[in-house]
């Protein structure tokens, strides 16, 4: 048996959505319950479905996310990267809790 993290206080939010968010993306709020994809620095959840002009985000639990640049685990300042994917900063990030890292795949099991 292995273990699993889907589902660990999942806390999804509906915002309204900017332009170019899309599915699986970091985002941040840039205006009154409104979401923008970010390429860069802190990120307040993961985007984890748009319709009709709206975006449910992921804002606590478990999130499994493409990452760029080197990851291990351990609490981490992650910050939002080009392609939808997140990578450590320690200037412009925020901690979070990374609990898996799938480096043959690029992508990391994290904790928001």
């Amino acid at each position: 048996m292995s273990t699993s993290f889907n589902g660990f206080k999942e806390e999804i939010a509906t915002f309204e959505a900017a332009s170019g968010v899309s599915a699986g993306s970091p985002v941040a709020v840039t205006a009154n319950g409104k979401v923008s994809a970010v390429t860069s620095g802190a990120f307040c959840g993961i985007c984890t479905n748009v319709r009709g002009g709206y975006a449910a985000v992921q804002l606590g639990g478990y999130v499994y996310v493409p990452y760029s640049g080197t990851l291990t685990v351990g609490y981490k300042m992650l910050a939002a990267a080009s392609g939808g994917k997140v990578t450590v900063d320690t200037t412009n990030g925020r901690e979070y809790l990374v609990v898996e890292v799938d480096s043959a795949n690029g992508c990391a099991g994290i904790l928001l």
